[in-house]
């Protein structure tokens, strides 16, 4: 039931996991309201079941509006959030009922766009750790009618779109392409956008390498930039610590 844009690191480059991870994503999906389950979506057990007679597209709208911007957000049960070390949804399954609490999350958009037959259509952009499904139960309950995820599109992660996205029928086949999967792969200087790229010399490169600071030719005050030895190969990232003086984070090659 869920579709969409996956970022996927390979190799060397999974060093750089932290920067992506707390990515903003957007969503277009359905919601089903009537019932709602144990899973948040279509794939868990119906829990009750009540339709609202007085449910329209306003309606929806309108409580959609509650939970746009800061919001507390409870995980579902099933989800990977971890209680003492253990992920809730293997206690879920178990039947066990994990206590999880509420996190705050930003709802950046969400737009109701269409209501037929008790099922809406919706686009969001939410930020890392927003769970979509917890919102449809949650407008459920405010609606006093149950409701259910029944489908989910993640249209753009952080920067990268379905524009970028490769299918998994074209990965299987890359290897047999020219070019092979690198093929395929984002340019290393078009992702992680928000930070600058400067091209470093041997002399800075073997320094950075080496866990020592080391000035560099940048000037846009950004706090992280993307150092590159060459057009395509990446070296690191690194942390303005004054001026043009940096200091390695994450040391790719």
């Amino acid at each position: 039931m869920a579709t969409g844009v996956l970022p996927l690191l390979l190799g060397k480059f999974t060093r750089l996991a932290q920067y992506f991870s707390t990515a903003q994503k957007s969503y277009s999906g359905t919601i089903h309201f009537g019932f709602a389950t144990d899973t948040y979506d279509f794939e868990g057990d119906p829990i009750g079941e009540k339709l609202n007679p007085s449910l329209s597209l306003d309606l929806v709208r309108g409580a959609s509006e509650r939970f746009k911007g800061r919001i507390l957000q409870r995980p579902p049960a099933y989800s990977a959030k971890k209680i003492n070390g253990v992920p809730a949804y293997q206690m879920a399954r178990s039947g066990k009922s994990p206590e999880l609490k509420a996190v705050e999350v930003s709802v950046f958009a969400f737009e109701i766009e269409a209501l037929e037959h008790n099922e809406a259509t919706f686009s969001m952009t939410v930020s890392a750790g927003a769970y979509v499904r917890s919102i449809a139960h949650e407008m459920g309950q405010l609606l006093g009618c149950g409701a259910h995820l029944t489908s989910l599109r993640r249209t753009q992660a952080g920067s990268f779109s379905l524009d970028d996205a490769h299918t998994l029928a074209e990965i299987s086949d890359a290897p047999r392409l020219p070019g092979g999967l690198e093929a395929l792969c984002v340019h290393p200087r078009s992702f992680l956008r928000e930070m600058p790229s400067v091209t470093a010399d041997e002399r800075t490169l073997g320094r950075l390498r080496n866990g020592l600071q080391a000035n560099l030719a940048e000037y846009s005050r950004a706090p992280l930039v993307k150092v590159f030895a060459g057009q395509r190969e990446l070296a690191g990232i690194v942390k303005r610590i004054a001026g043009t003086l940096f200091q390695p984070v994450v040391v790719i090659q």
